[in-house]
């Protein structure tokens, strides 16, 4: 039996604030998780960089992407190139197909982010083609705005006939597995096995709530507007605090302490 988070964010997010390497190796070291997708919004830039890594730190990784329809965010895996921003959810879906992808709707009716409605996913569903690609609802989202309204959506995600699934939405490296889902075996195409025949079961982490948001994600977030983001040199090191610029650039970074 696998878990597997499939809403994951670097640096390559602007709102991110790990590198794919810390991200690999924090999930490897304190999380249960088998499969995790990198899921940056409307770009694919750190994708190559985590499927080239993730059996060093014994994970898989899927090719994924937060795509910014124009009624709301989907999770686009098994990709291999981002659809653009900005199309109708039908036509982001269709696309995704194309590749012969699979699609997750993203934190449903999540306050404060860019969120597809039930009433959207429904008529979505309503087309033959696109209702055999948009497979998924993310039934709770352990993500940082999102966590109290995921009762309500849980509820509702269980009337509609998608995998529910769960998910971190992770923006620093203490929400990874935050949510995640059950399935079936433990390899990327065991979970899209699971997606696509309803077989996923979210699981439910403890999130993060009120103070727990000031206290973990905003300074993490300052720092990544200072330069500074978790990076890892390899499996057997320690996560520390490396300046994006030098990753970006792909030179050797010095890094500093322990995040």
């Amino acid at each position: 039996m696998g878990y597997a988070d499939l809403h994951v964010h670097s640096i390559h997010s602007s709102d991110g604030t790990a590198a794919i390497s810390a991200i690999l190796k924090y999930a490897a070291d304190f999380t249960r998780l088998d499969v995790i997708a990198i899921t940056d919004h409307d770009t694919m830039a750190g994708v190559a960089e985590a499927v080239h890594l993730a059996p060093q730190y014994k994970l898989e990784v899927i090719p994924g992407c937060e795509i910014s329809s124009a009624e709301g965010h989907v999770l686009a895996l098994f990709i291999d190139r981002p659809v653009r921003a900005g199309l109708s959810l039908l036509e982001t879906v269709l696309r995704v197909g194309e590749q012969g992808g699979l699609c997750v709707a993203a934190h449903p009716k999540a306050k404060g982010t860019s969120s597809l409605s039930f009433g959207a996913i429904e008529q979505v569903l309503t087309h033959p083609l696109a209702a055999r690609i948009l497979v998924g609802i993310e039934a709770f989202n352990g993500g940082l705005v999102y966590t109290r309204s995921n009762q309500a959506v849980q509820a509702a995600s269980s009337r509609i006939k998608l995998a529910q699934v769960g998910n971190s939405d992770a923006h620093i490296l203490s929400m990874l597995g935050a949510g995640s889902s059950y399935f079936i075996g433990n390899t990327a195409q065991d979970l899209r096995f699971a997606l696509e025949n309803q077989c996923t079961i979210p699981i439910r982490g403890k999130g993060l709530t009120g103070t727990s948001v000031l206290a973990s994600y905003i300074p993490r977030y300052i720092l990544r507007k200072l330069g500074w983001v978790s990076w890892n040199a390899n499996p057997k090191e320690k996560v520390k605090f490396t300046r994006i610029s030098q990753i970006m650039a792909g030179t050797s970074p010095r890094s500093v302490g322990q995040p």
